[in-house]
């Protein structure tokens, strides 16, 4: 790495220096050259600098101030243009500095160039620099831990084949790995029909059976409950997908992966369950899109009987309005509803 950057240095250097000596040497008037000279000779420093960096922690602020010097160049008024050997020369070094652009995109990216990246693109783009490396640790030393590592790489950058090849060996060497176990599930489940085909049923159920071993193992981790819910709901098991998903959305709060299913599967349950339909209208939200509780206590644990609930939701009670105008009809298949949730007890 640190002969990479040697090089890398000396060539860029190498370029500038053909660029910028014939503009030194036959510069006609340019206002701006003192600004346009103490720029470059900072910007040259500061290359220098990172190239042959011991100390990693001055390496933010060097790149910082890089970056900072190279917009305070490119908002200089372009200098006036050379002819003849001037040209030539400046091409010429122009034609080495895109060398030197491909060969810094093959070896590194530097923190100062991921900065116009929003933080995710930013991780998917080092992910992808990162996996020859990975891969070559794992492959190897044919460690868990570094399975684990060019897998995460993997899944996270969308290389599902290679993540598929690093999960499945670091199970061969442990089989209770929640993150393997899942994130191998559900790319069995839907990998194949990414590429056209169709999954086999045995090979649905054996990725599923992979998704469910991991969410039992690691019931806590918020990514083995998402894939959980969508693989319950890709399975017709609507109402444990939305338990699962809202248990998701309890994990992490920020998470928005699980949205758009959540609102596919209420659409679903809302056309075919009146009574959910109802409660879709007057209180999921208070009480929760599942009835597990939300600005107003769950209906899930609760003791009372039918006609109680049915008094409370004609007539209201403490902070919560009553809903006199509702039809026997949805009254009735909202009562069902709650009554199917008490006797399920979550």
């Amino acid at each position: 790495m640190i002969l990479s950057l040697t090089l890398l240095a000396l060539i860029l250097l190498v370029s500038l220096w053909l660029v910028l000596e014939p503009l030194r040497a036959s510069a006609p008037s340019d206002p701006d050259a003192a600004e346009r000279e103490r720029l470059t000779t900072e910007r040259d420093r500061l290359y220098a600098e990172l190239a042959t960096l011991e100390d990693e922690k001055r390496r933010p602020d060097l790149e910082r101030r890089a970056a900072l010097t190279l917009r305070a160049l490119d908002a200089l008024p372009p200098a006036p243009r050379r002819g003849g050997r001037t040209r030539t020369l400046a091409l010429a070094g122009v034609a080495v500095a895109v060398l030197v652009t491909v060969a810094g995109a093959l070896t590194f990216v530097p923190r100062w160039q991921l900065a116009s990246l929003n933080p995710g693109e930013a991780r998917n783009v080092q992910n992808v620099l990162a996996l020859p490396d990975l891969r070559r640790k794992a492959e190897a030393t044919g460690g868990k831990a570094a399975y684990i590592a060019w897998g995460q790489a993997a899944f996270d950058s969308g290389q599902y084949d290679q993540a598929v090849t690093a999960y499945g060996n670091a199970l061969k060497l442990d089989p209770r790995q929640p993150e393997a176990l899942r994130r191998l599930g559900i790319l069995l489940l839907t990998r194949p029909e990414q590429t056209g085909q169709t999954v086999k049923p045995e090979e649905a159920q054996q990725a599923f059976l992979l998704i469910r071993t991991a969410a039992q193992l690691a019931p806590q981790e918020a990514e083995s409950q998402l894939l959980l819910g969508f693989a319950l709901a890709r399975f017709g098991q609507d109402a444990d997908a939305l338990t699962a998903l809202e248990r998701y959305r309890t994990l992490d709060p920020a998470g928005r992966d699980a949205d758009e299913l959540i609102t596919a599967i209420r659409a679903r349950q809302n056309e075919t369950d009146p009574g959910l339909r109802v409660y879709a209208a007057s209180c999921a939200s208070c009480h929760g899109p599942t009835g597990g509780g939300g600005l107003g206590p769950s209906l899930r644990v609760s003791t009372l009987t039918r006609e109680a609930m049915r008094g409370i939701i004609l007539h209201g009670q403490g902070a919560m309005p009553a809903f006199p105008d509702l039809k026997p009809t949805d009254l009735n298949a909202l009562l069902d509803v709650l009554e199917r949730w008490h006797k399920a007890g979550q």
